[in-house]
Parts: C-alpha cells; structure tokens; sequence
C-alpha cells in the first residue's frame, strides 16, 4: 500500500527557517535508506504559506485566497510517499527516523 506522511507546520517552518546542517544531514541519510530499501516514493518539504495560496470552490465559483496563514496546526511543511505493506510497516520505518529525535514537527499518516 501506499502511505503518505504528512509532516505538519509549526512556527520554525512558517517563519522559513531550514534545520541545521545536522538534521538536514541526518534526514538525507534516512531518505537514502528509504529509497534504497523500495520504500519512499516521493518527499518534499514545502515553502511557508507566506509563498503560497488556498482555492476555494463553492457553488461553481473559485475563490483564490493568498498566504501567509495563521493557523499552524492544519499547515502542512513536507510529505513522504511510502510503499508499504501496512501502517503497522509505515510505523516501523518512521521509528527508524527516532535519531533525528523532535527536530521534526509532528506528522500524520494516511493509507491507501
């Protein structure tokens, strides 16, 4: 099954600020590993929502409504896109990524 991680926004992400060499490094490394076991598909961090915008549709009219926006915790700063047999399996391989400890905000899984 596919597995999307959703890596969620918090004030560091929406102010632009990167990790530190370090971290960068260490997420580098755990990418490589994914990619070489068959296992991530795709990942990317996202711009702060200072550089993006939401569409809206109702009632067949399309409403475009620009950055930045002040409501962290439905804000999304990056995914992965995982092939995995579970979401026990999602879960196994994001305990793997345990050594780059809370640097990371918090993310949400989906299956499919």
């Amino acid at each position: 099954m596919r597995c999307m991680i959703l890596i969620k926004a918090n004030k560091d992400t929406e102010a632009g600020v990167l990790p530190d060499e370090k971290l960068l490094t260490e997420m580098g490394e755990y990418n490589e590993e994914l990619v070489k076991a068959g296992i991530m598909l795709a990942g990317e961090g996202l711009h702060p929502t200072s550089k993006g915008a939401r569409v809206k549709f109702s009632g067949g009219k399309r409403t475009v409504i620009d950055g930045p926006f002040t409501e962290t915790k439905e804000l999304i700063a990056g995914f992965w896109l995982w092939q995995v047999r579970s979401l026990e399996e999602a879960g196994e391989v994001a305990g793997r990524g345990d050594r780059m400890g809370q640097a990371l905000p918090q993310s949400d899984w989906r299956g499919g």
